[in-house]
């Protein structure tokens, strides 16, 4: 199977024991953790790999799953080999061995393959407008079928196909990324920030902001300079 995962290049594949260590890892999450072999990583914990932001929600999310609640499709912004951040999704699920949990195994798969600039679609091209247009507004999947001419099922599936997310986490995922370019390429009080891309108030963004990035806006923007 890890011959497998590592054929993986855009996808980092892990699977931890119940107590947090790594037992195996495939080459991509090697790379991600910045370490130059398998050997320096098995036997390791969040905390050993990565800074103490990541590490906490990383083990916020073991928590859950090593309690029996699977993650899925859940949309994070996590800084690739290099430094440079790119959005993923990510599935946590529980390992059980006669209905006893042992562990947990996940995987993030990179979306860098589905950026906007891409699309040859008109119908999503014209969602995506939208969306940049109207980032600071409430935004519905109705007015996005409108935009694309379909209804909100056919929308769904032609997202899922193009972007690997569904129309909301688009949204998002759009919402974020204007949010963390004003970050660091200004000095905007973070509160503005919110305003501009989209969020009720400067807690919501933090809230949301700190989940899919595992930084507060404030550290995002520190790390950045």
């Amino acid at each position: 199977m890890l011959q497998l995962m590592d054929e993986l290049s855009a996808t980092m594949f892990c699977a931890k024991d119940s107590g947090g260590r790594y037992v195996a890892v495939n080459r991509a999450f090697v790379d991600r953790t910045g370490e130059r072999s398998r050997r320096t990583v098995i036997g390791r914990r969040s905390e050993d790999l990565f800074v103490p932001q990541l590490a906490e929600h990383y083990l916020h999310q073991d928590r859950a799953v090593l309690e029996g609640r699977p993650l899925r499709n859940e949309l994070e912004l996590i800084r690739r080999p290099g430094g440079l951040p790119g959005w993923y999704l990510t599935a946590k699920l529980p390992v059980r061995v006669d209905s006893v949990v042992v562990g947990l195994v996940s995987m993030s798969e990179d979306l860098r393959t589905y950026d906007a600039a891409d699309v040859a679609v008109n119908s999503l091209s014209r969602v995506v407008a939208l969306v940049q247009a109207r980032l600071a507004e409430p935004i519905t999947v109705a007015d996005l079928a409108a935009a694309a001419g379909c209804s909100p099922s056919t929308l769904d599936r032609r997202m899922h196909k193009v972007f690997s997310l569904s129309p909301q986490q688009f949204v998002l995922r759009t919402r974020i990324d204007h949010a963390a370019a004003l970050l660091t390429s200004g000095s905007l009080p973070i509160a503005e920030i919110a305003t501009t891309s989209g969020f009720y108030d400067q807690a919501s963004f933090t809230r949301t902001f700190g989940r899919l990035t595992g930084d507060t806006p404030a550290q995002f923007r520190r790390r950045a300079r």
